[in-house]
C-alpha cells in the first residue's frame, strides 16, 4: 500500500492498540490513565473513517475486512495520532534574528506569501514524520496590520495540507500602549476577524499579553466579538502575575488557558470549577519553573499538551518528545502524556468529534511505532518511533530505508 491509497483497510496484529475512547468530554484526573488498550488488536477503516477496533481474530472473520488492504502492525503499537494544539507555526520566520520582535516582523514584510507558505509546508512534513496529524497555527506578527494580514493569507493557503492545520488569530500587542493598543485591538476586531471568517482562515482568537490592568477591557472586547462570530476563544498566560488572565479565562469560557508556569493553587482551584482546559508546553524554559501539571490534575483540572513549536526559539515538532518530556518534568505518567497528546489536545481545538481517539465513525488519524509497549515513548527522547502516520486514512509518511552507501565512495 502506498502513500494516497483509500478504500477498505485492515490494520492488524497490533502488540498495543490505543483507541483512547471513553467519555465524550476532556479527560480529567484519572481518565486521563485510561488508554482503551487492546492487545493484538486491530482498525478496520473504510474512506478513511473508522469502521471498528478490536482483537486482530475479531476483525479478520468480518465480511467487511476479508477484501482490505492489509497492514501488518505486528509487534507495533497503534495509537490515535498527535494533536498539537498550540505552536508558532509561522511567526517569526525561520532565519529572524532571536527575540527581536520588529526585525522578525519586517522579514515577514519583506518575504512573499508564496515563500513563507512553502516554509511552513516544510514544517508541517516534518511534523508528519514524527506523528502529528492535526496542529494548530497562530498569526501574531504583532502591531502589523501588513504583516497579519501575510500570514492570514498563508493560513488560508495551508487549508489542503496532510497535516490538518486549526488557524488561529493571535492578537499580540505591548502593554500599557494606551490609545495605540486599543486602536489596534479596535483593527482586530473591526478588520482582521471578519477577513479571517470570509476566508475561513480562524478557528480560534487568541491573545498574548503581558498582564496590565489597560489590557484587560481590550481583552474582553475581543473575546466578546470572536464568540459573537462563533470563534473560540485562547489566552496565553506565561506571565509572572497570571491571576488576571485565569480569571478572565474562567468567567468568559476561554476553551483554554496556555502555559500557566506562574500559577499558583489559588489559580488551578478557579480553573478547576470552569470549563476551560490547560494547555501545557513542556521544555517551554527548560532553566524556569515547569507548570504545575501534577497540581492541575489533581484538581480536576483537564490538560492538554502541545509543543509550543517556533521557528527560532523553540524547534521542537516532536509530539513524542513533549511526551517525554512532560514525563520528565512535570512527572506525568506515560498514559497521562498519551491523553494529554491526543484526545485531550483534540477538544483543546475542538475537534474532538472527529478526531483524537480510534471509534468508530471518526476520521482514522493514526501512527504506528516502532515500538511494543506504549510506555517507551516517555523513555525515548529525541527519538523518532514512527513506522506510519495515517491521515483521513490515507498514509502520508512511511519509515523508509537509509540510502545505501556506493560502492564507488569506498
Amino acid at each position: 500500500m502506498e502513500p494516497g491509497d483509500t478504500g477498505t483497510i485492515l490494520i492488524r496484529g497490533a502488540a498495543q492498540l490505543l483507541t483512547l475512547s471513553g467519555p465524550p468530554g476532556a479527560r480529567r484526573g484519572a481518565e486521563l490513565n485510561e488508554l482503551g488498550i487492546i492487545k493484538d488488536g486491530a482498525v478496520l477503516i473504510r474512506d478513511g473513517v473508522v469502521l471498528e477496533t478490536n482483537t486482530s481474530r475479531r476483525l479478520e472473520n468480518l465480511d467487511g475486512a476479508r477484501e482490505a488492504l492489509e497492514i501488518n502492525a505486528s509487534g507495533k503499537v497503534v495509537m490515535p495520532g498527535f494533536v498539537d494544539s498550540h505552536t508558532h507555526l509561522l511567526f517569526p520566520p525561520p532565519g529572524s534574528p532571536e527575540r527581536e520582535m520588529v526585525k522578525a516582523v519586517n522579514a515577514i514584510r519583506t518575504s512573499t506569501a508564496k515563500r513563507a507558505t512553502a516554509e511552513a509546508r516544510n514544517f508541517l512534513d516534518a511534523m508528519a514524520r514524527h506523528g502529528t496529524t492535526t496542529v494548530e497555527a497562530k498569526t501574531g506578527a504583532g502591531c502589523d496590520r501588513r504583516a497579519e494580514m501575510k500570514l492570514l493569507r498563508v493560513l488560508e493557503a495551508l487549508r489542503e495540507e496532510a497535516v490538518e492545520v486549526v488557524p488561529t488569530v493571535l492578537l499580540r500587542i505591548d502593554p500599557g500602549g494606551g490609545a495605540a493598543m486599543r486602536e489596534m485591538a479596535d483593527w482586530y476586531i473591526g478588520a482582521l476577524l471578519p477577513k479571517a471568517l470570509q476566508r475561513d482562515a480562524v478557528r480560534f482568537a487568541d491573545w498574548a499579553c503581558a498582564e496590565s490592568p489597560n489590557d484587560m477591557g481590550c481583552l474582553l472586547d475581543y473575546w466578546r466579538s470572536a464568540r459573537a462570530a462563533g470563534i473560540g476563544c485562547k489566552v496565553h498566560a506565561d506571565q509572572l502575575n497570571p491571576e488576571r488572565a485565569i480569571e478572565a479565562a474562567a468567567q468568559n469560557f476561554a476553551i483554554t488557558i496556555d502555559h500557566l508556569e506562574q500559577a499558583g493553587a489559588a489559580d488551578w482551584s478557579a480553573l478547576a470549577r470552569s470549563r476551560t482546559m490547560a494547555t501545557l508546553m513542556p521544555g517551554w524554559d527548560i532553566d524556569g519553573p515547569a507548570a504545575p501539571a501534577r497540581a492541575l490534575i489533581e484538581a480536576g483540572v483537564p490538560l492538554a499538551l502541545a509543543s509550543d513549536f517556533h521557528p527560532r526559539l523553540r524547534p521542537n515538532l516532536n509530539m513524542q518528545s513533549v511526551i517525554a518530556l512532560a514525563f520528565r518534568q512535570f512527572g506525568l505518567t506515560a498514559a497521562e502524556a498519551i491523553s494529554a497528546a491526543t484526545i485531550n489536545g483534540a477538544h483543546a481545538l475542538q475537534c474532538a468529534a472527529r478526531t483524537g481517539s480510534l471509534e468508530r465513525g471518526k476520521s482514522a488519524d493514526l501512527v504506528i511505532l516502532n515500538i511494543s509497549d506504549y510506555r517507551d515513548v516517555a523513555h525515548s527522547l529525541g527519538t523518532n518511533l514512527v513506522h506510519l502516520t495515517m491521515k483521513r486514512g490515507e498514509i502520508i509518511y512511511r519509515e523508509g530505508e537509509v540510502a545505501k552507501r556506493s560502492s564507488s565512495s569506498e
